[in-house]
């Protein structure tokens, strides 16, 4: 058991280097930005997230917001909800349930159209012509996601914030302009960089994984459908251990 994860750990960490080789040295050999091809995996994996993210933050704003302003209420202090729901999600809502969408609904569709690929043998034809899979399947879909999960994670902000407002506005009565003022008093900048490292390195990990799961594919169709359920498994596991260690980096080291 420790032998196999350990080889997955080998296998994994192979990819990474590889897929960085093509990002640098080997792009001043080779055309390694294919740029059509990753602005076509920024819509599949970015643009068309938009709307499940924003459902998912609004009410998971509206959510925090009501439980918080529950308790606070009892201490007098309601106004403390518009901080909270904010330096919230810009810190740890926002980059982990956008990484949870996008693992869920782009992650296993990375893993499922690689791995419908290597079972067709498509991946071979492509070796066979020359064309390294990790520059040709690989480096797009890490840029796509590298760029595109803070994008939706700054829009998972606004959305979570906008549903607190929400409940602070129509159930505590609070203006506006006051509830986004308090808003703004409470987030630093620390908050902010917290919540786009995080996002940067969520978009890398879910991209690999994916990437590595349909690369390894074995067994047919039934090896496709276990490979893109261990992306989403793992990639869900992974996202949440890493947010504990960025936690642990930014506040308490």
């Amino acid at each position: 058991m420790i032998n196999l994860a350990l080889r997955h750990l080998e296998s994994m960490l192979f990819l990474i280097a590889n897929t960085f080789y093509w990002l640098t040295i080997g792009a001043w050999q080779k055309k390694s930005y294919r740029v059509k091809e990753v602005i076509k995996q920024m819509l599949d994996g970015g643009v068309r997230s938009i709307t499940i993210v924003s459902l998912v933050s609004f009410f998971l704003g509206l959510t925090l917001a009501m439980l918080t302003s529950y308790q606070l209420k009892k201490l007098g202090g309601e106004i403390l909800v518009a901080g909270l729901v904010g330096v919230s999600f810009t810190r740890e809502l926002g980059p982990l349930i956008t990484a949870i969408v996008v693992a869920g609904r782009v992650g296993a569709g990375i893993a499922a159209e690689i791995g419908t690929m290597k079972v067709s043998e498509e991946i071979e034809a492509l070796e066979t012509m020359g064309v390294h899979p990790t520059r040709y399947l690989v480096v797009p879909r890490f840029l796509a996601l590298t760029l595109m999960v803070p994008c939706l994670s700054i829009l998972a902000n606004m959305i979570g914030m906008i549903g607190g407002y929400m409940i602070g506005h129509f159930s505590l009565g609070i203006d506006a302009s006051y509830y986004y003022s308090r808003t703004f008093e409470a987030l630093v900048i620390k908050d902010i960089q917290t919540g786009l490292i995080k996002s940067f390195s969520f978009g890398a990990l879910i991209s690999f994984v994916g990437c590595y799961q349909g690369l390894t594919v074995k067994g047919g169709a039934e090896g496709v459908g276990r490979a893109t359920t261990l992306s989403v498994v793992c990639s869900i596991i992974l996202v949440i251990v890493v947010d504990c260690v960025w936690n642990a980096v930014f506040y308490f080291l």
